[in-house]
């Protein structure tokens, strides 16, 4: 045993696994710090972790006073006293979240909470941290005191690179996460997005839990592992972690038969029983097969749906027994406000299943339809302009259903003046319902290597040829809830890589390069699909078509705040008094 043994139960730890060579870690760079991470290189030995752990921990950049050990010292007395630990009431921030206890003593058990309240004294301005507790217990294995272990956690909580997220610490930026997870679900592990849609009353509330899975259902062995990458790496790891878990679950439980009567129990059940399955290494493994988007395409969709929240005054979870819920599919799109004579609503609700989480607590509206509005391209564009995102459905005289997300707002086919240019986002999609369901993604999203992304691209000029440099992001993106997958982002080797949508006074383009995605006439009565480089897709229906409808549907709010200004201690209160049924779940969240 080492100094770093205190508060471990040798019993439940799996001491076969522990090496007694010593090791001492000198490396300094970056990138052959990330590979001995990913490997396991202080896995198999307690001290040289503990002693990891301490050197990566204090080499994050804090605010100039960050809590140390001393602080703890001379504040537990006075916050614990002489009270049983066990007794002590937790911090709201992180009430009715699981607090592991993996291989720690009955001290080490004790000393969890202490720490948590430590936290919450030196902290006010946490108010919401589930991944707290787990992160304590996971670091008082490597930690000499209870002390030290405070300040490592104290160094974590305040990290004050902007470029470096670490656990989240408020409700927002918890929510959104959640969502981001769900979008990133929607475009990695396409199987089993279909069937948690399938099995789940509500697939939203299924991806609320995956910070759980890590962060409470992970065996000690296998967080450990996890953590160790996530030092180095950052917040980004645990998406990819959260993502192989669920690609697992999946292979493991397809065509078997639910254990519980919920989705989201099977799951934590296979993450507690993990082993069962899957090493710690081939978790990792999977994980890092992922090709991901880069950290700061990851950033700006976090941002987009923290922005979101904010729009419909989701910001601070309330009080409540039962945990926070939002809107699913099938609440999203209800029949008695759903009008459309292309699709049913169990097929909008399908549609609904692949658009961006952040629009999940919205409703599809009826803004233009030729069989009301007449088949003009110009009555299309004057009722689809001032909105964003869109669905364009398409039926054709064959009874052909087929159509396309597009992200962005018709007006800015403007921006290119009378030339034919193409905008839109990565975000923007192409699908067919009839005769068979199909979706087709941006390119770049199954096959990242053609195009290469983040910091190192940053200061790269877009080819000359791309239309999308300048047109792809409106003139104040504060206003958009879009700019995730901005072809600018990207060093992409062609611009019929990113030929998204386009629009003049004589037609409609939808994806292009070697061929288009959809294009449709003027008199909105004749169209043609074919393969393009965009979406990399096969024609959606009969290569040449005749329209028998076209609609556009926009993706409205569904949830309407009245201001009920109320006082809750020294904090006013914006509370939901008028809802819309769709959003009857949201009533457990208020605004500050």
């Amino acid at each position: 045993m080492d100094e770093y043994s205190r508060f471990v139960d040798w019993d439940k730890m799996d001491v076969s696994a522990q090496s007694q060579d010593t090791k001492e870690l000198t490396c300094t760079d970056f990138h052959e710090l990330k590979q001995l991470a990913r490997q396991g290189y202080w896995a198999k030995n307690h001290c040289l972790r503990a002693k990891v752990y301490h050197k990566l921990i204090s080499n994050i950049p804090c605010r100039t006073v960050t809590p140390d050990a001393n602080v703890y010292r001379d504040i537990v007395v006075k916050i614990v006293g002489k009270r049983n630990s066990s007794s002590l009431p937790l911090p709201e921030f992180v009430d009715n979240s699981l607090i592991p206890t993996y291989c720690l003593n009955a001290e080490g058990v004790g000393a969890i909470r202490k720490i948590i309240l430590c936290i919450a004294n030196q902290f006010p301005d946490i108010s919401f941290c589930p991944a707290l507790p787990s992160v304590i217990a996971l670091l008082l294995h490597y930690s000499k005191d209870e002390a030290e272990c405070f300040e490592q956690v104290c160094r974590i909580l305040a990290c004050n690179d902007p470029s470096k997220r670490l656990i989240d610490q408020t409700f927002l930026a918890f929510e959104s996460s959640c969502m981001t997870f769900g979008d990133l679900v929607n475009k990695y592990c396409q199987a089993a997005h279909k069937l948690m849609v399938a099995v789940s009353e509500d697939v939203l509330e299924v991806y609320s839990d995956w910070q759980r899975w890590l962060f409470g259902e992970l065996p000690m062995a296998y967080i450990a592992r996890v953590f160790d990458v996530f030092l180095v790496e950052g917040y980004k790891v645990l998406y990819r972690v959260a993502l192989a878990l669920l690609k697992f679950f999946h292979k493991v439980r397809a065509g078997q038969p639910m254990e519980s009567d919920s989705i989201q129990q099977d799951i934590r059940a296979f993450v507690r029983d993990i082993a069962k399955s899957v090493s710690p290494e081939r978790l990792l493994e999977k994980a890092f097969a992922i090709r991901l988007f880069s950290r700061k395409e990851i950033q700006l969709l976090q941002m987009a749906n923290e922005k979101a929240l904010q729009q419909k005054g989701i910001t601070v979870k309330q009080k409540s027994l039962a945990p926070p819920k939002r809107q699913n599919v099938h609440l999203a799109v209800h029949a008695e406000n759903f009008k459309s004579e292309i699709v049913s609503v169990k097929e909008m609700r399908d549609i609904w299943s692949w658009i961006p989480e952040r629009f999940a607590l919205c409703q599809p509206l009826l803004l233009f339809t030729t069989l009301e509005h007449g088949c003009s391209l110009s009555r299309f564009y004057s009722h689809s302009e001032g909105h964003e995102p869109t669905l364009l459905l398409i039926k054709t005289t064959a009874k052909e259903v087929c159509g396309a997300y597009l992200s962005s707002d018709w007006s800015e086919r403007r921006r290119g003046g009378n030339k034919l240019s193409f905008f839109g986002t990565g975000e923007c999609f192409v699908f067919r319902l009839q005769p068979e369901v199909e979706r087709y993604e941006w390119v770049i999203i199954k096959h990242p290597e053609l195009a290469s992304t983040g910091a190192e691209t940053e200061n790269h000029t877009q080819p000359a040829s791309s239309t999308l440099s300048s047109s792809s992001i409106p003139s104040d993106p504060s206003d958009r809830l879009s700019p995730f997958l901005a072809a600018r982002h990207f060093n992409l080797p062609s611009k019929t890589a990113s030929m998204f949508m386009a629009g003049s006074s004589e037609c409609i383009i939808i994806g292009g390069g070697d061929g288009q995605a959809l294009y449709l006439d003027a008199d909105l009565n004749h169209g043609r699909t074919s393969h393009c480089n965009t979406f990399n897709n096969q024609p959606l229906c009969s290569e040449s078509f005749q329209i028998s409808i076209l609609e556009a549907e926009k993706i409205r709010n569904s949830l309407h705040l009245k201001p009920d200004f109320t006082v809750n201690g020294n904090q006013a209160v914006c509370r939901p008094r008028e809802l819309y049924p769709a959003a009857a779940r949201l009533d457990r969240f208020h605004c500050t």
